[in-house]
């Protein structure tokens, strides 16, 4: 959490808000400064907290965009281009205000790592309850590997194919499905609550190897993902814990899921099991999932 449709929740919200606005200064949290004094890498991922903070002055935020579960910020000044990219981990959260006491909720107020005041005197801010989230100030994707070793997004036209290619190659094909699902080298923004919502859907076991799998049902699994996907943007994403959208909004699509986190099976009212897969918890039927 959150995943891609939840990051795409706050990228609607947030672009409009905050494309054409300048950065004028930067201020970083003093519980983010003394960890990376520290030695640890908290939140500023790559730079230091001065350089990141003197680097972004001046930049104007041209555009907003998603990329699997990374907000894209597509800086420009003086035809200097920057990319700021900002993975929200379990509890981030963006709020473009007038001021502090505009962001609704106290938690989000008492956890904000970083402020980027505006020339017209707004305020985009970034609060981590948990701290597990990242801005990676960088020229251009290439620069973080990671980055570009992301499958396409699940809605492009070559995902699919994507998908079933890496699915057949040894070091996936003994892995459980749901792990493979979740690699967001095979599938972008698959997690956790929509990896167990379209296994479900299939009624597909977490564990099975995904060797095991036929060629039909890995595309049946994959037209599910893309399903349960689109649904919880539609819904606004899944608001099981500290997401929010810029406009301190919850999403409604925990209202709909069927098997993420139930206790009771709602096709034959079987008690439903747990199991750990890539450090997750996951849900399913033993009656319904084979």
């Amino acid at each position: 959490m959150p995943e891609l449709p939840e990051v795409e929740g706050v990228v609607r919200s947030l672009a409009p808000a905050a494309s054409g606005r300048t950065i004028q200064k930067v201020t970083v949290s003093e519980t983010v400064t003394a960890s990376k004094a520290a030695g640890k890498e908290a939140i500023v991922k790559g730079h230091d907290v001065d350089y990141f903070a003197e680097e972004l002055k001046g930049f104007t935020i041209e555009a907003v965009t998603r990329r699997s579960k990374y907000i894209y910020f597509h800086l420009v000044k003086n035809n200097t281009c920057r990319l700021l990219v900002s993975h929200l981990g379990m509890t981030g959260a963006w709020f473009v205000v007038n001021t502090i006491q505009d962001i609704r909720e106290q938690k989000f107020r008492n956890h904000i790592h970083a402020i980027f005041q505006l020339e017209d005197g707004g305020l985009l801010v970034y609060s981590d309850i948990r701290r597990f989230g990242e801005l990676r100030l960088l020229t251009c994707e290439e620069d973080y590997i990671p980055l570009t070793l992301m499958a396409p997004e699940p809605f492009a036209e070559d995902a699919l194919e994507f998908f079933l290619t890496k699915s057949v190659e040894e070091k996936y094909a003994r892995k459980p499905i749901k792990e493979v699902i979740m690699d967001g080298q095979v599938i972008s923004g698959c997690g956790n609550i929509y990896a167990t919502e379209a296994l479900f859907r299939v009624g597909i076991h977490p564990k099975r190897a995904t060797g095991r799998i036929s060629h039909a049902r890995k595309q049946q699994l994959f037209r599910e993902i893309v399903a349960v996907l689109d649904e919880s943007i539609q819904a606004g994403g899944s608001s099981i814990s500290d997401y929010r959208n810029t406009n301190g909004e919850a999403g409604s699509m925990q209202n709909r899921l069927k098997m993420y986190g139930k206790k009771v099976c709602p096709n034959c009212g079987t008690a439903t099991a747990s199991i750990q897969i890539a450090n997750r918890t996951s849900t399913y039927c033993k009656k319904c999932q084979h």
